[in-house]
C-alpha cells in the first residue's frame, strides 16, 4: 500500500526527533538529555514531541506500534491455505523490509550503533526494552489467537509468539554483542527465525 502525504510526513517527523535524540544522547549523555533539549534542536515545539512519544525513553522504541500494525496487515492479508507459521515468517519479513527501508535509523550506521550502545549501557532504557519485549509477544500472542482460534487457545498463543520473538530478538542482541555488521545481523534473526519456526511447524 503506498504511503499518503500525511503518513510520510508523521514518519519525517518521527526519525527527526528519533536522530535527534541519538545525537543529544551520544554528545551529552542520556540521562544528561530533556526531552527540551530534543524538541529545541529538532525545531518542534515540545509538544510535538509528546505527540508522537509520551516519555524519553519512548523514543528509543518508535516502530514498535508500526511493527504490530504490520503484523496486523500480515493476518488481514493471509491466504487460507496460511498455517500459524507462514504468518510469523510473512510478518519477519515485512518487519524487516520496513526497518530496513523506513525505520527510524535506516541507512545511518552510525546512529544505529549509537541506539545499540544506549540500549546495552542505560538501565532505564534496558528495563524499558524487556518492557516492549513482553508487550510485543502479548500482541503477537493476541493476533495469533484471533486468527487461528481453532489451532490455537491463550496458553499455546502465549508459547508461540514467545519462542519465535524471543528467538528473533535474541538472535539479534548476540549477533550485535558479536560485533556483526548490520547485514550480518539480519541473516543471523533470519537464521533465528527459521530455527523457531521448525518448531512451530504443527501449527
Amino acid at each position: 500500500m503506498e504511503e499518503s502525504r500525511r503518513e510520510r510526513k508523521k514518519r519525517q517527523t518521527r526519525q527527526l526527533l528519533v536522530g535527534t535524540a541519538l545525537r543529544l544522547f551520544a554528545a551529552q549523555g542520556y540521562e544528561q538529555t530533556t526531552v527540551a533539549q530534543i524538541a529545541a534542536a529538532a525545531d518542534v515545539a515540545t509538544k510535538t514531541f509528546f505527540n508522537y512519544f509520551p516519555t524519553k525513553e519512548d523514543v528509543l522504541f518508535a516502530e514498535v506500534v508500526e511493527y504490530m500494525e504490520q503484523m496486523a496487515g500480515v493476518v488481514a492479508e493471509r491466504e487460507p491455505s496460511d498455517r500459524v507459521a507462514d504468518v510469523l515468517l510473512k510478518t519477519y519479513d515485512r518487519v524487516i523490509a520496513h526497518y530496513l527501508t523506513k525505520g527510524p535509523v535506516a541507512g545511518d550506521p552510525e546512529l544505529a550503533k549509537v541506539y545499540e550502545h544506549l540500549v546495552a549501557t542505560v538501565p532505564a532504557i534496558q528495563a524499558k526494552a524487556l518492557h516492549m519485549m513482553f508487550g510485543v509477544q502479548r500482541e503477537v500472542a493476541r493476533h495469533l489467537l484471533e486468527a487461528f482460534p481453532d489451532v490455537l487457545d491463550p496458553i499455546s498463543a502465549a508459547a508461540v509468539a514467545g519462542a519465535f520473538v524471543g528467538a528473533v530478538q535474541g538472535a539479534g542482541g548476540a549477533a550485535r554483542e558479536a560485533g556483526q555488521s548490520d547485514e550480518e545481523i539480519v541473516a543471523s534473526m533470519a537464521r533465528a527465525a527459521e530455527i523457531a519456526i521448525g518448531g512451530l511447524r504443527p501449527f
